[in-house]
């Protein structure tokens, strides 16, 4: 017999609405749980039977070192090189960081200017299309002469691959909202820059974030980009540093070490768009759309 003091024991039908919604509230809990767990718990499996692979086939065909060596020699590599990854790793984050935030500070007024403006737009796109067409590396040396060998280099380079996902994404999100809201927006009496920062611009937070999450890993490129062309420090420069001395397993664990950061800046990203864009993250959850 079903218990009468377990609410999900008991049929629907004889439960309060309250139950009811604890119920929902309580299955939503448990799926949303097993899908965090599974979206942590499927990807390191497949890493750790990669790395497993890749152990056993180096060692099984005795694959030189200096062509492809092992995980476990990078391990070590990257405990002995820790400090150096580190130093190195710092000098490539303050160029990331400086590169996407002047992206943040071109692109998005920029974006701006492109939606409210198109006579702007339409003088402005086909030079930033044409822009993202030209070689980023072929522009380095290039700013290297106007700039020198420092900081600014690396920067704007990392800027230069970084800003163009930033505008058109915020010009799209600026521009894709339903006419429906706007007209109530204004049958409410919002004025235009209140429709725009309670109306247009919420709605254009995903898509502004979706931006920033593709900036910051172009960022990464760039900042390497300018250390290969310019460098005296930074994972770029210290991955040139470990192929020009044939030090495989360091140069593995340069890459890790990029790979690595990239992946933690764009998480940060992410943690502040559930932040920022909460009901958006919801509304995109599967888990809470099966329970609608």
């Amino acid at each position: 017999m079903p218990d009468a003091d377990n609410p999900t024991a008991r049929p629907y039908a004889s439960l309060s609405i309250e139950e009811v919604e604890a119920n929902v509230q309580r299955n939503l809990a448990r799926r949303e749980s097993r899908e965090r767990v599974s979206a942590v718990v499927y990807p390191v499996g497949v890493v750790l039977a990669v790395f497993v692979l890749w152990e056993a086939g180096t060692r099984a065909f005795g694959i030189p070192t200096f062509l492809l060596p092992p995980p476990s020699i990078i391990a070590v590599s990257m405990t002995a090189n820790a400090p150096l990854l580190l130093v190195h790793g710092w000098v490539t984050t303050v160029e990331i960081m400086l590169g996407f935030l002047l992206s943040i500070v071109v692109g998005i007024p920029l974006a701006l200017a492109i939606f409210l403006s198109p006579p702007f737009a339409r003088s402005i796109l086909p030079l930033l299309v044409s822009s993202q067409a030209m070689p980023k590396v072929a522009v380095a040396p290039l700013l290297l002469v106007w700039f020198g060998f420092g900081l600014l280099p690396k920067v704007l380079i990392a800027f230069l691959i970084a800003f163009f996902p930033v505008v058109i994404n915020t010009a799209v999100g600026l521009a894709s909202i339903e006419p429906e809201k706007i007209d109530l927006a204004r049958s409410m009496g919002f004025g235009p820059v209140a429709t725009f920062f309670k109306i247009r611009l919420p709605n254009a937070l995903p898509a502004i974030f979706g931006g920033l999450k593709i900036s910051i890993t172009l960022a990464v490129v760039g900042a390497v980009v300018g250390e290969f062309v310019g460098g005296d420090a930074g994972l770029g420069y210290l991955l040139m540093v470990a192929n020009g001395s044939m030090d495989t397993a360091l140069l593995f664990a340069g890459l890790v070490a990029l790979t690595v950061l990239g992946v933690v800046l764009f998480l940060l990203i992410e943690i502040t768009e559930r932040l920022a864009v909460p009901r958006h993250i919801i509304s995109g959850n599967p888990a809470a759309r099966e329970s609608m």
